[in-house]
């Protein structure tokens, strides 16, 4: 569906329980996660519910977007409010300024942010002229909107400004680091064209292809939209016969919707859907860490002999003495024994981790619960930070493009024993990449899969066969088809009741 169709459907979903009450409702829709391929550790539960090193027990995203969005229901007409669930938006207006949703069409939040960073969002081609208010907190309406554009696309069409109170047109020649876009996060429909895009959606009857709410809701608005974007593929890798057909049909359905911007200058936008980001903005001295007042141990076991390098973000887990932390990695739900060994720059997610692991540098090592014929059982994935889970080709012959912490997959595949067959993919296409490889082996125990998942990592470092051939073997695909979530759930509140305990006990000694 993409979360273009997951919004469509959700609304069909709330008429149908609702009937038209529904339309005098104000809604908040986030979208959960999707696939999560660039941060796969939240892939079976859902980004929306990424634990984050705040509060006492820990938040998760969706806490933290309730806090972020308190203040709008009060100022909104009835209407949806879209959201992602691996973004922050954080802003500073003043006491008496509010954020209002209440004009017909759409209505997005726009936050100054570098050149490079619209290249991977959506860039609003503001006009000045229509813009009212002051300071950090600006109405107006926008003439365009570009999606993942290019420098040159942004500057040729207006959408680059000046740094300052608010957006200023950038003249030629002016140093980088003045100029500035203005980049999309939330955006709010008024039930009129919420209801325009539902029928819509009850006309198509079944979607024959992923659409995008923002590339193909948003780029059909505003007087200046052409329909040029509903033929291009650049900066896209959705497929799917009828994509071009379904923006057109989006595009002369939404044409000549005003879309409104408030433009928020003091405002930051921050995105952690990827490996790298959620290390930058958890471990390091960020400004989200900043101005979030992000914790380094957060309602954890942490004892004294556990030895660690700071820089490092440790979420609800228990620790055991002598375990040794590397700096700059994620810890989250987790068990570490004694002795333990963790390099730097990794994220360690629902395991149980044996005293005599060692986890590499730049690892990310993720257990998942799955229930096969009835029974539960744990595979842990394992990848470099920096592997590319969404890369794929086409044919055996071209396994060698695909690196699996380093090293080629075909030369992986020799060192366990597996053979590089159409069988070795869970895909039902020609998309053949380390998402559905069926490289990881199903174990009894979550501490034994994290074991086994390690040998086959220690085997590509060093060059030594591990066979793979006596286990049942899954793709990460497969993980989230077999996963149990009732069994992983089971298994944080384990932790999370073990660390009451030792708190209650601390409390009664002291």
């Amino acid at each position: 569906l993409g979360n273009g169709g997951s919004t469509l459907h959700a609304l069909r979903c709330l008429e149908e329980q609702y009937g038209d009450q529904w339309t005098s409702f104000t809604v908040l829709l986030i979208h959960s996660g999707g696939y999560s391929q660039r941060l796969p550790s939240a892939s079976a539960l859902g980004k929306i519910f990424t634990a984050l090193p705040l509060g006492c027990p820990v938040w998760q995203m969706l806490e933290l977007k309730l806090a972020m969005y308190m203040d709008f229901p009060q100022h909104m007409a009835p209407g949806v409010l879209v959201s992602c669930s691996d973004d922050i938006e954080l802003y500073s207006t003043a006491a008496t300024e509010s954020i209002t949703f209440d004009k017909a069409g759409f209505t997005a939040l726009a936050h100054p942010s570098e050149l490079e960073v619209g290249t991977t969002h959506g860039v609003f081609v503001l006009d000045p002229s229509s813009l009212s208010g002051k300071g950090g907190l600006q109405y107006g309406a926008c003439h365009r909107f570009l999606h993942k554009p290019d420098l040159q696309t942004m500057q040729q069409s207006g959408a680059v400004f000046l740094r300052g109170n608010g957006p200023q047109p950038s003249c030629p020649g002016s140093q980088g680091g003045s100029q500035c876009v203005y980049t999309d996060s939330v955006f709010y429909m008024d039930q009129g064209t919420a209801r325009q895009l539902l029928l819509f959606y009850k006309q198509m009857g079944t979607l024959c292809c992923e659409i995008d709410a923002y590339g193909d809701f948003l780029q059909a608005l505003g007087p200046g939209a052409t329909p040029e974007y509903t033929r291009s593929s650049s900066n896209d890798c959705r497929e799917g016969s009828g994509l071009v057909e379904v923006r057109q049909q989006l595009y002369s359905l939404l044409r000549g919707t005003p879309l409104n911007v408030i433009v928020l200058t003091n405002s930051h936008f921050y995105h952690i859907g990827t490996a790298q980001e959620y290390l930058l903005h958890l471990t390091a001295q960020s400004k989200l860490s900043f101005e979030l007042g992000l914790q380094p141990v957060a309602f954890s076991i942490l004892p004294g002999t556990a030895r660690s390098s700071g820089g490092l973000s440790i979420i609800q887990s228990v620790l055991e003495p002598g375990c040794v932390l590397g700096p700059g990695s994620v810890i989250e739900h987790c068990r570490v024994g004694a002795g333990a060994h963790v390099g730097k720059g990794c994220i360690v997610s629902g395991s149980c981790i044996n005293s005599s692991a060692h986890i590499p540098s730049s690892c990310f090592l993720s257990s998942v619960s799955v229930k096969i014929s009835g029974q539960v059982e744990f595979v842990t994935m394992v990848f470099g930070v920096a592997d590319d889970l969404k890369k794929t080709v086409k044919s055996l012959s071209d396994l060698h493009s695909l690196q699996f912490f380093g090293a080629s997959l075909p030369e992986c595949l020799g060192l366990w024993s597996i053979e590089a067959s159409d069988q070795l993919f869970s895909s039902k296409d020609t998309h053949l990449g380390l998402w559905t490889a069926r490289i990881f082996p199903v174990c009894s125990t979550r501490s034994e899969s994290v074991r086994v998942s390690l040998n086959m990592l220690t085997s590509v470092l060093h060059k030594s066969p591990f066979t793979l051939s006596g286990f049942q073997l899954l793709s990460v695909e497969e993980m989230l088809t077999y996963k149990d979530v009732q069994d992983m759930l089971k298994f944080r509140k384990q932790i999370y009741d073990e660390i009451c305990l030792q708190r209650q006990k601390e409390k009664s000694d002291y």
